[in-house]
């Protein structure tokens, strides 16, 4: 039983700051009518999250290292719950900005400490269980936010999907500060500088530049994708409902579904070659959504999902193989560059949109994916996939 409730605060480790990252992406219409404002403007409200998640991410280690994991994750969860609160109260686009980008802020306070928790606290047999956990939670946070938050808005209002969430919080932190065991193997780092340097030095390793690269264009496609979609399937002939947009989340847990594979199919074929495999696949799916056909779509959907978790997946491999020390700093960038890719993501295709609605979408984010693939099949070398 003392095992099920460590392995339960290790999934709301990783549900809580998912919950909060793409909560608007079903509202996004809905934001549109309410705000009189563009696709563009409204996106913008994903953007200011993971913009802020990539500007904390890089810098969150170092403080977690002096202060303890426990208690960063835990302040992290309930700081994160009062903008999220707050973001009800917005009577105007930019001050739900405001919020969304101060909810970003706290995020990589929960799942980039978490992660180092896990590696000097679940040692051993049951290692490989608690990150199952963390990993599903974060599946799981991301689906639930914005099917909880599609599903609030349509029976009440666009406010109270905010005030949901900010409950959920509050209680996922209870929870956690409850039932997570205090660490037992953290030793404090006081030496910023030395941490700094180290992290400096990664910017000479091209390959390593070039894993960051992908993870970039990796969220760029997610976000992309699932942010603009929601329009074109508001719209004639789908003209899905914000609770039917919401539902549509769902489709993620596909990808969640081919993730625990993608470690396998590393292993045999390497991960240069799992990753064109999953571009590849993305790309189908992306076709897919251009027939008028609301199946079809779905299908594609899912295909996307599955590619990017997996690529995902690939490129966080591969980084470990070309990190050669200082490990950690250089999983903080590769976070950095991948939610910095997210943001970009939630707002450039946007202009896109404006010119040519999804089929010009389409075009901008099969482009982005071919980068990737000429990237991973220049530096990625083959001995090292």
């Amino acid at each position: 039983m003392q095992l099920a409730f460590k392995l339960f605060a290790i999934a709301l480790c990783g549900f809580c700051p998912f919950l909060a990252v793409y909560v608007t992406q079903p509202l996004l219409p809905l934001l549109a009518q309410a705000f009189s404002a563009s696709v563009g403007a409204v996106s913008i409200t994903v953007t200011a999250t993971t913009l802020a998640v990539a500007l904390t991410a890089p810098i969150i280690g170092l403080i977690a290292d002096a202060l303890g994991r426990k208690r960063v994750i835990v302040v992290a969860i309930f700081g994160l719950a009062i903008p999220m609160a707050l973001a009800a109260t917005s009577s105007t686009l930019n001050q739900l900005i405001v919020w969304r980008f101060l909810q970003g802020l706290f995020i990589p306070g929960i799942f980039s400490v978490a992660l180092a928790y896990l590696g000097e606290e679940w040692k051993g047999p049951n290692s490989g269980l608690a990150t199952s956990a963390y990993i599903a939670g974060n599946v799981l946070g991301s689906v639930s936010g914005r099917v909880v938050a599609g599903f609030v808005a349509t029976w009440t209002d666009w406010h109270y999907a905010f005030v949901a969430q900010s409950v959920l919080l509050v209680l996922g932190g209870v929870a956690v500060w409850a039932l997570l065991p205090a660490s037992q193997n953290f030793v404090a780092q006081r030496h910023f500088g030395q941490g700094i340097r180290a992290m400096l030095g990664h910017f000479k390793n091209l390959p390593l530049i070039a894993v960051w690269a992908i993870g970039f264009n990796t969220l760029f496609v997610f976000v992309a994708v699932f942010t603009f979609i929601t329009f074109h399937l508001a719209s004639a002939p789908f003209n899905l409902t914000t609770v039917q947009l919401g539902s549509m989340f769902l489709l993620n847990l596909f990808g969640a579904v081919a993730t625990p594979f993608a470690g396998r199919w590393i292993d045999k074929i390497g991960s240069r070659t799992v990753l064109i495999i999953a571009l590849t696949t993305s790309a189908v799916g992306l076709l897919l959504t251009l027939m008028p056909y609301l199946l079809l779509t779905f299908v594609g959907l899912a295909l996307i999902s599955m590619g990017v978790f997996v690529g995902n997946s690939a490129a966080s491999t591969h980084l470990g193989k070309v990190a050669a020390k200082a490990k950690s700093s250089a999983a903080g960038l590769y976070v950095c560059a991948y939610y910095s890719g997210g943001s970009v993501g939630a707002y450039v295709p946007g202009f896109a949109y404006a010119m040519g609605g999804w089929p010009a979408c389409v075009i901008l984010i099969l482009f982005v994916m071919a980068i990737s693939a000429v990237i991973a099949l220049r530096f990625w070398a083959r001995q090292e996939a």
